[in-house]
C-alpha cells in the first residue's frame, strides 16, 4: 500500500477513535486535575505545574512532583521554570512596546539600529527588517548557529553570535519559506537594546515584567537566594529521570536570553496569558493600555506561513498554520489558537490561548517530556474546543504510538545506519584528521590523542567533547560531556565536515553548518 494511502487510513482510524470516546463527566477543574495525574503517572514526570484561565478567572492550578528529584521541595504555583522559547513572545511584545513608543518601526532595516550587523549575503544584510528577525524567514536552515547557544554554559558571547551570522550559509532564498531559528531572536534583543537605550534584560524588566506584575519572572544574571523555589532540569536515562545541569547559586546571563532565556512561575504565566486574553487591556499605565490595539493585532498577524501537518489536520481539523511575532497561529475545531512551546535542556513549557473562548492554558515541566507535553496540552485544549471528541491523555498517547509505527513502516522513513560495530578509533587510524581545526562561526576544536583514545573538544564550548569512534560507515563522535545527537566526522579535501548521525535529531545540533579548516597540529606529548 502506498505511504499516502496508509496515512489516509491512519487518519480515518484516528477519527474513528475520536468518535468512539465518551465525553468525560465532571467539571473542568476535575477533568484538568485528572488529566495531569494521568500524564504524571504515564510518564513518571519529576515535576509539573499546570494552570487554566477562563473568562478572566483561574479555574485550575495543578502542581505535582518536586523542584529537584529527592529534594522534598514540592512544585507550587510560584516555582520558577525555564519557559525556553515561550520567551520569544515576550521579546516580540517588548519590540511592540518600543514601536508604540515611536523608538523603532517594524519595517526599519536592522542595520539602522545595528550598523555592524551582517548576514552571509550582502543584499539580505541591506534588506532584512526588524519584523524579519521574528518570523523565521531568513533562508537559514533550522537551528543555524545554535551550537553557539547550547550546550550551556559556554564561552560564546552575544557579540560572538551576532558576528557569526555572517558566516552561516543560507539554504533557501530570503523570505521564501519558514525554518525555525533562535539566533535572529538574539539580534532582535539587541535591536531592542539599541532602540530602547538599555540592555535587553533591563528593558524586559522595565517594559514587560514590572508593568504586568510578573513578579517572579527573571532574565539575565540573578541569584537563587533572591527567589528560592527554582525548578531544576531532569533528563531521561535508561527510562528514569535524573538531575541534569542543575543551577548554581548564581544564574548567569546567557547570550540566548531573547530567544529562550526567561524564567517564570505558573502564576506569572497565567498573568501573562490573562493580559493577552483580556478585552479591557490589563496592565494600564496612566490610563493607557500596556500595548495598543494596533500592536496587539500586529503581533498576532499571520506573517509567515508554516507547514500544516497531517496530525494537525487529523487531530484538530486545522486549516491554516502561520507564525506571528513570537507566536504560532492556527485553528482547532473551528476556533482560533495562538500558542507556543519551549524546550531547553530538560525543561518543557507550553502556552495555548483560545481568544474566542477567552481561555488560556499553561504547562510547565522540569524534565524531558516532549510526548507528555503534547498529549496533555492536546487533551486540555480539546476540552474547550470539542469536548465530545477528546480521547484524553491515554488516547492521544495511543495515536502517537500508531504514528510511530506508520512512520517506521513508510518507505519515506529513514533507517539509521547500524553502528553497533563501532570501536574506539586509534591515533594511527586518524592520523590524517588529527590536529587543531577552526570553523569561522563556531571557532576552534581539537581532534587529538588522549592516551589511546582520540577526543574531539571545543575551545568555546567545553562541555562539548566526545570520543571518535570507527564504524564501517565512517568516523563518528560519541559525545560524553553533553546531551547531543551523535555526529559523523567527514574529511573532505582540505576541509572537515560534520553531520548528525540521525538526520531527524534535534535541529539545534547544527553540525551540518560547520566547515572546519586545519590551523595547526596537536600539542606534543
Amino acid at each position: 500500500m502506498p505511504a499516502s494511502k496508509r496515512w489516509d487510513l491512519k487518519a480515518a482510524l484516528s477519527l474513528a477513535l475520536f468518535a468512539a470516546m465518551p465525553v468525560q463527566a465532571g467539571d473542568d477543574a476535575a477533568f484538568i486535575e485528572a488529566e495531569v495525574d494521568a500524564v504524571v503517572a504515564r510518564y513518571q514526570l519529576p515535576g509539573i505545574a499546570v494552570g487554566v484561565l477562563r473568562d478572566g478567572e483561574v479555574i485550575a492550578r495543578v502542581m505535582r512532583g518536586e523542584t529537584r528529584i529527592g529534594s522534598g521541595e514540592k512544585i507550587d504555583a510560584d516555582s520558577i521554570f525555564k519557559i525556553a522559547s515561550n520567551s520569544k513572545a515576550m521579546t516580540g511584545a517588548l519590540l511592540a512596546r518600543l514601536v508604540d513608543q515611536g523608538k523603532l518601526a517594524w519595517d526599519d532595516p536592522v542595520i539602522r539600529h545595528l550598523p555592524d550587523f551582517r548576514m552571509y549575503e550582502d543584499w539580505v544584510t541591506r534588506e532584512i527588517q526588524v519584523r524579519d528577525l521574528l518570523i523565521h524567514n531568513s533562508g537559514l536552515p533550522a537551528g543555524a548557529g545554535d551550537l553557539m547557544l547550547w550546550p550551556s554554559p559556554n564561552g560564546f558571547s552575544r557579540a560572538d553570535v551576532l558576528h557569526g551570522l555572517r558566516y552561516l550559509k543560507p539554504r533557501w532564498s530570503f523570505r521564501s519559506r519558514y525554518a525555525y531559528d533562535n539566533t535572529l531572536y538574539i539580534v532582535a534583543g539587541e535591536v531592542a537594546a539599541a532602540a530602547g537605550g538599555d540592555s535587553y534584560e533591563a528593558l524586559m524588566q522595565r517594559e514587560v515584567f514590572t508593568p504586568l506584575g510578573l513578579a517572579r519572572c527573571r532574565v539575565g544574571e540573578w541569584r537563587q537566594a533572591e527567589l528560592g523555589n527554582v525548578a531544576q532540569p531532569h533528563r531521561l536515562r535508561d527510562g528514569r529521570f535524573e538531575l541534569s545541569g542543575a543551577d548554581g547559586e548564581i544564574i548567569a546571563d546567557t547570550p540566548m536570553a531573547a530567544a529562550g532565556g526567561v524564567r517564570c512561575s505558573l502564576n506569572d504565566m497565567l498573568r501573562w496569558a490573562g493580559m493577552w486574553l483580556a478585552a479591557d487591556e490589563h496592565g494600564l499605565q496612566a490610563g493607557k493600555p500596556w500595548l495598543s490595539a494596533q500592536q496587539r493585532a500586529e503581533v498576532w498577524q499571520a506573517h509567515m506561513p508554516m507547514p500544516l501537518s497531517t496530525r494537525m489536520r487529523a487531530w484538530d481539523g486545522s486549516h491554516y498554520h502561520a507564525y506571528g511575532y513570537g507566536w504560532r497561529l492556527s485553528d482547532m475545531d473551528g476556533a482560533a489558537r495562538v500558542a507556543h512551546t519551549g524546550t531547553l535542556n530538560g525543561m518543557y513549557s507550553a502556552l495555548t490561548l483560545l481568544p474566542e473562548k477567552n481561555t488560556g492554558i499553561v504547562v510547565l515541566i522540569n524534565g524531558d517530556a516532549s510526548e507528555a507535553r503534547t498529549v496533555l496540552m492536546q487533551s486540555l485544549t480539546k476540552r474547550f474546543t470539542a469536548p465530545g471528541n477528546n480521547p484524553g491523555v491515554a488516547g492521544y498517547a495511543r495515536l502517537l504510538a500508531e504514528e510511530a509505527v506508520v512512520k517506521k513502516q513508510s518507505p519515506a522513513g529513514r533507517a539509521l545506519p547500524d553502528t553497533s560495530d563501532r570501536r574506539p578509533a586509534s591515533p594511527r587510524q586518524l592520523a590524517a584528521v588529527l590536529g587543531q581545526w577552526r570553523d569561522p562561526w563556531f571557532g576552534e576544536v581539537s581532534i587529538c590523542p588522549e592516551g589511546k583514545a582520540v577526543r574531539w573538544r571545543s575551545q568555546k564550548s567545553p562541555s562539548m567533547f566526545g570520543q571518535v569512534m570507527a564504524s564501517r560507515h565512517g568516523w563518528l563522535v560519541a559525545w560524553q560531556g553533553a546531551s547531543l545527537t551523535e555526529a559523523w566526522l567527514r574529511p573532505q579535501g582540505e576541509k572537515l565536515l560534520m553531520a548528525k548521525l540521525d538526520p531527524d535529531g534535534d535541529f539545534s545540533d547544527d553540525f551540518e553548518d560547520l566547515e572546519f579548516s586545519r590551523i595547526g597540529e596537536c600539542p606534543a606529548g
